[in-house]
C-alpha cells in the first residue's frame, strides 16, 4: 500500500502521521517514527484521520438557500451570490454591518493561517468575534500588556524542566494547549523518572493529577488567590531572584505591594486549601534549579483569567525561571518575522473601540463572543446584519447558543465556510465547504509559535482533490474577492497583493533579510505551485531561520531548529523595552480581586473538562472518537450525590443564570465537593443539521447554563468555568 505523511491537524499536538493510502482513500493513521518533533507518538484523534477525512456527512459541494431551503449548486453561483449580497449592504450600512466569527479549527488549517487577516483588512469591520474570547485570550492580553507583544507567550521548556507547577491544565487529555508537545504524557513521565517534580492544581483528579506529586484540588475560579498568595510568600520569604533578566524587568517593587493582601492565611478559605500547602509550593518552586509554571483553560475561563494569566509569568520572573532553560522560554517560528533589534516597541493597547450595544472594550482586535447575540439583535447604525463564520460553532461554543441560534435567523446574510451543516452554519445562505484533510497540503502557522521545541515540517496534499472541489486556500481567496468587489477576478491576485506588500515593507526594513533588494526580483524567485506556496516560501525567506520552502520539501519529516533558547530582551515590544511586571490595567483589577477574599463561595460550581477523544464540538461526528468514556455526563462528587438526592446513571436539572438543562449524573470522587462537571461542545440536537453520528448521542449543551453577562472584563473572555449552578434530581 502506498503512504504519504502529514502532520495532524486534530490538535495542538500536530503530531507527524504516516498515512496507509488505497486509491483516493485514507485507509489507515499511524505516527510517524521519524518525525522531528513527535518521533512516532499518535493519540485517538490521529489515528481516526482516515474515518474523519471520508466522514460521509462532509458537504462535498456548495450550498445556497432558496425559498428557505438549502441546495446544492455551483461554486460560481455561490460566490456570485455573496458578491450581490455583501458589497452592497456594507455601501448602505457600513463596514461594521458585516461580523466575522472565526472558529477554532482555522488555526488547524493552512488556509486559516494565511487568509482571514486579508479578509478583514479588506471588510474594515470592528465586528470581529473568535473562538479566543472562549478560551486563551486573558493569555494574549496578560503577555500583551508584559511584553508588549500578544503572541509573545512563553511555554514551559517540559524536556529540561526540574519542577512543572500545572494550573487548570489537564495535557493528557487536551494535548497540550498554547503548548505545542507531541507526547505530553512520555514528557511528564520523563520529568518524574529524572528526578523532577510535577505539581497539579485542579478541581478535578484528572489524568494529569493522577500522574502528579501532588495534586492541589482548588476551588474553581480561586486560581488568581492562590497564585497570589505564591507570590506574597516568595517576597515575605526573601525566596525572589531573578537572575540574568533583573535588568531587563521593571515594575518589582510595586509588584511586592500589590499582592501584600494575599497572605496564604488570607485566601486559604476561599481558595479551600490550606496556608502550609500554599507556602509549601512557594518554598518548592523557589528552591527547584529550573521551574516552570503553566496555566491553561481552567485559569483562563473564570472571572479573574486576565489576572491568573499575569500571576503565571510573574512567578516565572520572580523566580528567575523566565526566558531559561529549563524554565518558561519564548518559541521562534520559521515563519516568524526575522528578529528586530531590540529596544523600546509600540506596546499593546486594549479598548481601542468598544461594542456598540454593551461597551465591550476590544482586546487583540476582537470582541467577546458573549456580544455576539446582541449586536445581531439590537437595532440602530453598526448592527450586524450579515455574518460570515468560518470554521466556527458559537451556537454550541458560546453562552446562551439558544439566544444567538434566534438572533442567527434575524440576519439579512450570512456566509459560513465549514464542512459540515452544524448548528450554527445550518443558518448560512451560503455554506463553502473545504475538502477534507488528506486533500489539502499542511503547515503549522500557529502552533510552531506555541511548540516546546523549535522546528518546521510541511505536508502537502496525500490526495488529489476530488471532481468538483476547491481547495481550500482558493475558497478563502475567492470569498475575498466577492466581499470586495473584485468578483470573477484570479483568486491568486490575492496573493500576489500579499506578497507585493509584504516586500515593499522588508526591503526597507535593516534587520530583514530581503533589505535592499528589488522587490520584483525578490518576489520572482518564490518557489511553489499556489499562491498560498508561494506565501509560505516568503515567509520562511524572510523568517529568522532563512529557510525555504524547497528545503523542507527535502525534509519531509521536518526539520529540527533545536531547543527553545533565551530571547529576551530583542522579543520584547513594550514602550518601555522591558517586561512590564505590573501594567496598569492589570493594576486596576487587582481591587477585584482583593474583593474576592471577602466573598462568601458558592454551595456548588460547575467546571467543564477535556477529553482526550474530543476537540471543542468539531469531532463528535466520528463513531471511532464519539463512544465509551466520551460521553456527556454530569459528574457529581459521592457527598454531593447523597446531599442532593441524586442517583447514578439517573436525569439531573441543572440551573443557572442562563436557563436549565438535564443530563445524565455521574458520581465520581475525581472530582472534589461543591463542584460538578459537564463538558463542552456538547447538544447536537437541533433540526437542520446533517451530523447522523452527534445526533444519535447529541448530549446537552453546558453552555447553554450562561446569559453571557458573566465575562473577565480586561478580555472579554466568557467564564465557562467556576459559576454557581443549582442541582436536583428529575422526578
Amino acid at each position: 500500500m502506498p503512504t504519504a505523511l502529514r502532520i495532524c491537524p486534530l490538535c495542538e499536538a500536530t503530531c507527524g502521521l504516516t498515512l496507509t493510502l488505497d486509491g483516493n482513500r485514507v485507509t489507515g493513521a499511524r505516527g510517524d517514527r521519524e518525525d522531528v518533533f513527535s518521533r512516532g507518538f499518535i493519540c485517538p484523534k490521529g489515528a481516526s484521520f482516515g474515518e474523519l477525512d471520508a466522514d460521509p456527512d462532509r458537504l462535498r459541494a456548495p450550498l445556497v438557500r432558496t425559498d428557505g431551503t438549502l441546495r446544492e449548486t455551483t461554486w460560481e453561483e455561490a460566490f456570485g451570490l455573496i458578491a450581490r449580497r455583501v458589497p452592497p449592504l456594507v455601501e448602505r450600512c457600513g463596514a461594521n454591518a458585516v461580523g466575522v466569527v472565526l472558529g477554532n479549527p482555522n488555526v488547524h488549517t493552512m488556509a486559516g493561517g494565511l487568509y482571514p487577516p486579508v479578509l478583514l483588512g479588506a471588510l474594515r469591520t470592528r465586528n470581529v468575534f473568535t473562538a479566543s474570547t472562549l478560551d486563551q485570550m486573558p493569555k494574549h492580553v496578560s503577555t500583551g500588556l508584559m511584553f508588549g507583544d500578544p503572541y509573545a507567550v512563553p511555554v514551559p521548556d517540559l524536556d529540561r524542566t526540574a519542577h512543572l507547577l500545572v494550573i487548570g491544565a489537564n495535557p493528557l487529555d487536551s494535548n497540550g494547549s498554547l503548548c505545542t508537545a507531541p507526547d505530553f504524557p512520555g514528557k511528564l513521565k520523563a520529568l518524574r523518572e529524572r528526578g523532577g517534580t510535577l505539581t497539579v492544581v485542579d478541581p478535578r483528579r484528572t489524568r494529569t493529577a493522577r500522574l502528579a506529586d501532588r495534586h492541589v484540588a482548588i476551588r474553581p475560579g480561586t486560581d488568581a488567590l492562590l497564585l497570589a498568595a505564591l507570590t506574597h510568600v516568595l517576597y515575605e520569604e526573601g525566596l525572589t531572584g531573578l537572575g540574568p533578566q533583573a535588568a531587563h524587568v521593571e515594575g518589582v517593587a510595586e509588584v511586592q505591594a500589590a499582592v501584600e493582601e494575599f497572605t496564604p492565611e488570607a485566601v486559604a478559605a476561599a481558595c479551600d486549601v490550606d496556608a502550609g500547602t500554599i507556602r509549601t509550593l512557594a518554598r518548592e518552586l523557589a528552591a527547584a534549579p529550573a521551574a516552570a509554571v503553566y496555566g491553561r483553560i481552567g485559569g483562563s475561563t473564570v472571572a479573574y483569567g486576565t489576572l491568573t494569566n499575569w500571576l503565571v509569568d510573574v512567578l516565572n520572573v520572580l523566580t528567575g525561571n523566565l526566558d531559561r532553560p529549563g524554565g518558561a522560554l519564548f518559541p521562534l517560528s520559521a515563519t516568524a518575522p526575522a528578529p528586530r533589534p531590540a529596544g523600546p516597541g509600540k506596546g499593546f493597547a486594549l479598548g481601542r473601540w468598544a461594542s456598540r450595544v454593551s461597551g465591550h472594550p476590544e482586546a487583540k482586535g476582537e470582541l467577546p463572543m458573549a456580544a455576539l447575540a446582541e449586536e445581531i439583535e439590537t437595532p440602530g447604525d453598526g448592527r450586524v446584519r450579515a455574518l460570515i463564520s468560518i470554521a466556527a460553532n458559537p451556537v454550541l461554543s458560546a453562552p446562551d447558543g439558544d439566544r444567538l441560534d434566534r438572533a442567527l435567523g434575524e440576519l439579512d446574510f450570512m456566509v459560513s465556510v465549514d464542512p459540515y451543516l452544524n448548528e450554527t452554519s445550518r443558518h448560512a445562505d451560503v455554506v463553502l465547504p473545504p475538502p477534507p484533510p488528506a486533500q489539502s497540503a499542511h503547515f503549522d502557522f500557529a502552533f510552531n509559535g506555541f511548540a516546546v521545541r523549535d522546528q518546521v515540517r510541511y505536508s502537502p496534499a496525500a490526495l488529489p482533490l476530488e471532481t468538483g472541489r476547491m481547495d481550500e486556500c482558493e475558497i478563502h481567496a475567492r470569498l475575498i474577492l466577492a466581499v470586495s468587489g473584485m468578483h470573477g477576478a484570479d483568486p491568486g491576485a490575492v496573493d500576489d497583493m500579499v506578497v507585493e506588500r509584504t516586500l515593499a515593507k522588508a526591503v526597507t526594513e535593516p534587520h530583514s533579510p530581503a533589505y535592499g533588494q528589488d522587490p520584483e526580483e525578490y518576489a520572482a524567485r518564490l518557489t511553489g505551485r499556489t499562491g498560498a506556496e508561494r506565501r509560505l516560501d516568503l515567509m520562511l525567506r524572510l523568517g529568522p531561520y532563512r529557510l525555504t520552502l524547497d528545503r523542507l520539501r527535502e525534509e519531509p519529516h521536518g526539520i529540527d531548529l533545536g531547543p527553545l533558547k533565551p530571547r529576551i530582551p530583542q522579543l520584547l515590544k513594550t514602550r518601555s523595552g522591558r517586561v512590564e511586571l505590573l501594567p496598569a490595567p492589570i493594576a486596576a483589577d487587582l481591587p477585584r480581586l482583593r474583593a474576592a477574599l471577602r466573598e462568601r463561595p458558592a454551595e456548588l460550581v460547575l467546571v467543564g473538562r477535556r477529553h482526550l477523544r474530543s476537540n471543542n464540538s468539531w469531532m463528535h461526528n466520528i463513531r471511532t472518537l464519539n463512544r465509551g468514556s466520551n460521553t456527556c455526563t454530569l459528574q457529581v462528587h459521592p457527598d454531593d450525590a447523597a446531599r442532593l438526592g441524586l442517583a447514578d446513571g439517573a436525569p439531573a436539572r441543572v440551573q443557572a443564570d442562563g436557563g436549565e438543562i438535564q443530563a445524565p449524573v455521574e458520581i465520581t470522587d475525581t472530582v472534589r465537593r461543591g463542584v460538578v462537571s459537564l463538558p463542552h461542545g456538547w447538544g447536537h440536537d437541533r433540526p437542520g443539521t446533517r451530523m447522523s453520528v452527534a445526533a444519535e448521542r447529541p448530549g446537552v449543551n453546558v453552555n447553554q447554563l450562561l446569559d453571557g453577562t458573566r465575562l473577565d472584563p480586561l478580555s472579554g473572555t466568557a467564564v465557562l468555568n467556576g459559576f454557581p449552578v443549582h442541582v436536583s434530581p428529575l422526578r
